[in-house]
C-alpha cells in the first residue's frame, strides 16, 4: 500500500484485488493462498504483537485509515452508524402455536438451526456472553469499529422466559461489552464458560445436536408431539441442561451494576432490542424492559385482518394489537413490527390492504417494519393446507406486486428493514427462495419510476455528508395517543443523513396508561404472559390471556418508580440516529456522525415541545448514550433522562 501511494496509484478495492490475484499467480498453489478476509486480521495482529515489524512498514495515520477502509469486509454492516450484534435465547416452551411457525426444537420458537444468527448461538451454547464476545471479534477482524453496539435479542417471546433468566441474560450481554476492551479478561472468561458447558455435557457441534434432537424432532414433525412437549422432554429431563439452567439466574441489581460500568465503557450499548408478541405488551412488561436498558421492541403483528389472524391461530384481537402499539409508544420505545404476506387465508389484495392499515391507521403506525412472505416449513400446521390446496405460495409476480405496492405507501418515517427471513432454501418446502428479493422489488420500483419515501431507500450510508447543503425537514403525524414529529436531515438528492422521533403524548392517554398500570398491580417483573417452565407434565397449548395478573414474586420485586413512569406535560424523544460509518467514541467519522447533527436535532425537538406547552422532555436513552444526553443537559430521572424546558 505504501508503494502504491508513492507511485501515485489509487489505493482502493480494485487495486487490492489486482495485488491479491498477482500474488496468488506467483504462488501457483492448488488453492488461493491470499484472501482479502485474512489480510486485516493479519495486519491487526502484527500491530498488536509485533510492533517492530509494524513500524518498519512506515504507515502513518492517514494511510492506516485508508488501509482499514480498503481491507474492511462488508462495509455496509456498520453503515447505519452502529455495529449490530444479534443474539438468541435458548430453546424454551412458547405460549403460542401459530399455524405457520417453524417447530425446530434445536431453537427457540419460530427459528431454524440453519439461520446464520442461530448457528452462532448454537455453537456458543446460547450463552449471551459468548455470542457477544465472539461476534465483536468477528466484526473487528472484518475492519469494523465496535465502540457503539446495538444488541438485538431474538428468541420468540421474551416474557415466556423466567424472570431470573431474563435478568441473567441481560447481565451477561452487558458484561461481555464491558470486558471486551480487556483481551486477557475476556479470553479467560470465554475459556471458563466453554469448560463449564462441556463439563455439563452439552454439545455445540451441529452433527451432535442433530443427533441429540433427531427422535423428538421426528415426532414433532409428524404431529405426535407439540413443540412445547418436545422441548420439555428433551431439555427439561437432561441433567446437563438442567445444571446449566440452574446457573442462569440473576437479579435486577446485577444488571444495573453492569449498566453503570457500560456508561463509560469502550464498547457501549447504544440500542437494545427485545422481541415479543403484542399480547405480552403491558405496562409492567415495558417497565421491566426499560429497566433492563431496552430502547426498541420487535412485535410480531403478521396481519391486521382478524379473519386471517384467527385462521392462523394468532389468538389476539386488533384492539389488543393496537393497545400494544399505544403502550409501547407512550413508554418511548421504537416499534419494529413484523408483517407477513401470503398467510393462510390471505390474498394479494388483503395483504396490500392490511399493510396500508398498518402504516395509515392511527392505532398502529410503526417506526420500522420487517415485511416478508410466508415460507412453508415442514412440521408446521400450514403443510396440511398446502397439501390439500387450501393454501398456495404466491407466484413471483404476485409477491413482487404486493411488496412494490407496500413500499409505495410506506411513510417517510418508517424503515423497511428487510423482506426475507434468513431461512435456508433447503428448509423451504414452498414459497420464495430468492435471497435478492428486495433487489427485485427495487428494480420493479425503478422500472415503474415509482417514488419511495421509506428510510432505508434514502439512507446516506457510507457516503460523506455535505453539512452546508443539508436541510432540516419536519414531518408531523397523529396517533391515537400522541402527536408525532419526525425530524430529518436531508440532502438535496433526498438522502437522509440523520433523524429524530419526537412524541408529544396526550394527557388523557397518559392518565389511561397510568390507570392500566395500577390495575396490573406490578411493575418490574410483571409481564403480560406467563413463563412456561420445564418442570411438570407437558400440557397442550393454551391461548395466552391479554393481560395476566402479577404474581406474588413480581409484587415483591415492585419497582421504586411509578408503575407508569411518565407524567402529563412530558414530551418524549424516542430515537436520535445519525448515519455514517461508525466512528470510535470521541473521534471523527467518514460520514455524518460527530458533526453536531444530533445535537441540533435535539435542540429543535426541545423547541417544538416547549412551543406545544410541554414543561419537560424525556429521552429513552440507551445505557451507552447516557453520557451524550447528559452533555446536552439531560439528567437521570427514573428509567429515562429528562430535561426541563
Amino acid at each position: 500500500m505504501s508503494a502504491l501511494k508513492e507511485q501515485g496509484q489509487p489505493l482502493d478495492a480494485n487495486a487490492l484485488d489486482r495485488i491479491i490475484r498477482a500474488r496468488n499467480r506467483e504462488l501457483r498453489g492448488p488453492v488461493r493462498a491470499v484472501a482479502k478476509k485474512k489480510l486485516l486480521p493479519f495486519y491487526q495482529q502484527t500491530k498488536e504483537r509485533n510492533p517492530d515489524l509494524w513500524r518498519s512498514w512506515s504507515i502513518d495515520n492517514e494511510l492506516e485509515a485508508l488501509l482499514v477502509r480498503t481491507l474492511r469486509m462488508k462495509p455496509m454492516r456498520t453503515a447505519s452508524g452502529v455495529a449490530t450484534v444479534t443474539v438468541l435465547t435458548k430453546p424454551w416452551p412458547c405460549a403460542s402455536a401459530c399455524l405457520y411457525c417453524p417447530n425446530d426444537i434445536r431453537m427457540p420458537k419460530s427459528y431454524l438451526a440453519d439461520e446464520p444468527a442461530c448457528q452462532r448461538a448454537e455453537r456458543n451454547w446460547f450463552d449471551p456472553y459468548l455470542q457477544v464476545a465472539l461476534r465483536l471479534r468477528t466484526l473487528t477482524d472484518m475492519g469494523h469499529t465496535t465502540d457503539k453496539v446495538e444488541l438485538i435479542v431474538l428468541g420468540g417471546t421474551w416474557t415466556d422466559y423466567p424472570r431470573a433468566y431474563r435478568f441473567w441474560f441481560m447481565r451477561e450481554l452487558f458484561r461481555a461489552l464491558n470486558e471486551a476492551s480487556d483481551a486477557n479478561v475476556q479470553r479467560t472468561s470465554i475459556a471458563e464458560r466453554r469448560a463449564f458447558y462441556e463439563q455439563c455435557g452439552i454439545k455445540s457441534e451441529r452433527d451432535d445436536l442433530a443427533a441429540f434432537t433427531r427422535d423428538e424432532q421426528a415426532r414433532v414433525t409428524c404431529g405426535e408431539l407439540t413443540y412445547n412437549q418436545a422441548v420439555r422432554e428433551l431439555y427439561g429431563d437432561d441433567a446437563g441442561w438442567r445444571q446449566a439452567s440452574n446457573s442462569q439466574t440473576a437479579a435486577l441489581a446485577d444488571v444495573t451494576l453492569e449498566h453503570a460500568l457500560n456508561v463509560q465503557a469502550a464498547h457501549r450499548s447504544v440500542g437494545l432490542v427485545i422481541e415479543t408478541r403484542p399480547d405480552c405488551i403491558t405496562p409492567g412488561a415495558l417497565t421491566e424492559m426499560r429497566a433492563l436498558g431496552a430502547t426498541k421492541v420487535q412485535i410480531g403483528i403478521q396481519s391486521l385482518d382478524q379473519h386471517i389472524l384467527d385462521a392462523n391461530l394468532r389468538r389476539i384481537s386488533l384492539d389488543r394489537i393496537g393497545r400494544s402499539f399505544e403502550l409501547a409508544r407512550l413508554f418511548g420505545f421504537k416499534i419494529h413490527a413484523h408483517f407477513m404476506a401470503n398467510l393462510y387465508g390471505a390474498t394479494p389484495e388483503s395483504d396490500v390492504a392490511g399493510y396500508r392499515a398498518l402504516v395509515t391507521d392511527r392505532r398502529f403506525l410503526p417506526d420500522e417494519v420487517k415485511m416478508y412472505p410466508c415460507a412453508l416449513v415442514d412440521g408446521t400446521g400450514l403443510v396440511e393446507h398446502w397439501r390439500n390446496s387450501t393454501w398456495r405460495p404466491y407466484a413471483e409476480e404476485e409477491l413482487i406486486g404486493v411488496l412494490v405496492a407496500n413500499m409505495q405507501v410506506t411513510p417517510p418515517y418508517v424503515r423497511v428493514s428487510r423482506m426475507i427471513r434468513d431461512i435456508s432454501s433447503h428448509d423451504i418446502m414452498a414459497g420464495n427462495k430468492k435471497v435478492n428479493l428486495r433487489q427485485m422489488v427495487d428494480s420493479e420500483l425503478a422500472r415503474r419510476e415509482a417514488a419511495v419515501a421509506e428510510i432505508r431507500t434514502r439512507e446516506i450510508g457510507t457516503h460523506k455528508a455535505n453539512l452546508s447543503k443539508l436541510e432540516l425537514v419536519e414531518f408531523p403525524y397523529e396517533t391515537t395517543v400522541s402527536s408525532e414529529r419526525f425530524l430529518q436531515w436531508v440532502t438535496p438528492e433526498g438522502k437522509i443523513a440523520g433523524f429524530l422521533r419526537l412524541s408529544l403524548p396526550k394527557a388523557d392517554a397518559i392518565a389511561a396508561a397510568r390507570a392500566e398500570a395500577e390495575n396490573e398491580r406490578g411493575a418490574i417483573g410483571s409481564t403480560g404472559c406467563e413463563a412456561m417452565p420445564f418442570e411438570g407434565k407437558a400440557t397442550s397449548h393454551q391461548a395466552p390471556r391479554d393481560i395476566a395478573p402479577a404474581s406474588a414474586s413480581a409484587q415483591a420485586e415492585r419497582s421504586a418508580h411509578d408503575a407508569f413512569p411518565l407524567a402529563a406535560g412530558e414530551a418524549m424523544i424516542r430515537e436520535v440516529h445519525v448515519y455514517g460509518a461508525v466512528a470510535a467514541l470521541g473521534h471523527a467519522s467518514t460520514g455524518a456522525q460527530h458533526t453536531g447533527l444530533g445535537r441540533k436535532l435535539v435542540a429543535r425537538a426541545c423547541d417544538i415541545a416547549r412551543e406545544a406547552g410541554y414543561e419537560r422532555i424525556n429521552v429513552i436513552s440507551a445505557v451507552g448514550t447516557r453520557e451524550y444526553y447528559a452533555s446536552l443537559g439531560f439528567e437521570q430521572h427514573g428509567l429515562y433522562q429528562q430535561k426541563k424546558l
